[in-house]
């Protein structure tokens, strides 16, 4: 009776009220931490299994890659031959003789990476194709031809889909203006090609010492001498070259020389031929102009 004057009745079941919100809210706090401890334990065990899961897959990639590597190593051409003169052409006019159909041939010039459309044709084949790089593939789509060719005047890298294999006469035979120059630290020869033949061939010979004979000049100064006779007779082949000022070039000869020739060259490459020059300038020119088939 008295609290009802003083109001407090109401206030009392006020408070029951709130304290039973409270209890209620407490009630939904402990259940919510409790399904947050079982969502971190959850999150945690998921998060050990998929770091045994990954660890599991970089160990199986790892043996995967290493029985790949295996087999890599394994692999071996079904063939290889190096291709001049009428071999070549015997060759190159078998492959341009093959009709594979509407995009049935694919050829393609793989300066790095193999292209995905070779990969995809060659299959367990392409490690052949990445250790020969660069090549020039022709495969067609039955893969009865399937076979990689070096040509000595190498295109840009393509990949083509066509009836058949795309094999350019220019990029195997000299063309004709085509300059070679045979450059050696005692030895010079330059030539342009004329239906299929060298000529224009002027030649530069140095007597260059090659050994120290003992007493007389010493060690050193024998080297310098002998590095002064070398500098000059490579003044003497850019000359030679700068008087020609040839459109297209091909360098041949030791590395050493060719390294001190700065000219313009659409290839160089090392070669041992040595000997009269003009005969040394053949032969070099022969060892470039020959081509690599392998049967992949």
């Amino acid at each position: 009776m008295l609290d009802s004057l003083l109001g407090r009745a109401e206030l009392k079941t006020r408070i029951e009220e709130l304290e039973e919100e409270k209890r209620h809210l407490e009630r939904r706090l402990d259940a919510e931490s409790e399904r947050r401890a079982d969502a971190a334990t959850a999150r945690q065990t998921a998060e050990e299994r998929v770091n045994r899961l990954e660890d599991r897959i970089a160990d199986l990639e790892g043996q995967l890659a290493a029985r790949e590597d295996e087999s890599a190593a394994d692999l071996a051409p079904r063939g290889v031959e190096s291709l001049r003169g009428d071999r070549l052409d015997a060759v190159l006019d078998r492959l341009r003789s093959v009709e594979a159909g509407p995009e049935g041939a694919l050829t393609a010039f793989v300066d790095d990476d193999v292209p995905a459309a070779v990969r995809d044709l060659l299959g367990d084949r392409t490690p052949l194709v990445d250790r020969a790089a660069p090549r020039l593939v022709c495969v067609d789509d039955a893969r009865l031809v399937s076979v990689a060719l070096d040509p000595p005047l190498a295109p840009e890298a393509f990949v083509a889909w066509d009836d058949g294999f795309r094999l350019d006469d220019d990029w195997f035979h000299p063309p004709d203006g085509l300059t070679v120059a045979l450059v050696r630290s005692d030895l010079f020869a330059v030539g342009v090609y004329e239906d299929g033949e060298l000529a224009d061939v002027e030649t530069v010979e140095t007597d260059v010492k090659s050994a120290h004979s003992k007493g007389g000049f010493s060690q050193s100064r024998f080297e310098r001498r002998r590095n002064d006779q070398i500098a000059t007779h490579l003044d003497d082949c850019r000359a030679a070259l700068d008087r020609r000022d040839p459109d297209r070039l091909v360098l041949l000869g030791e590395r050493t020389a060719l390294d001190d020739i700065d000219h313009d060259a659409v290839a160089v490459e090392t070669v041992d031929a040595s000997g009269d020059p003009a005969a040394a300038l053949g032969d070099a020119a022969d060892s470039f102009f020959t081509t690599r088939l392998t049967l992949l």
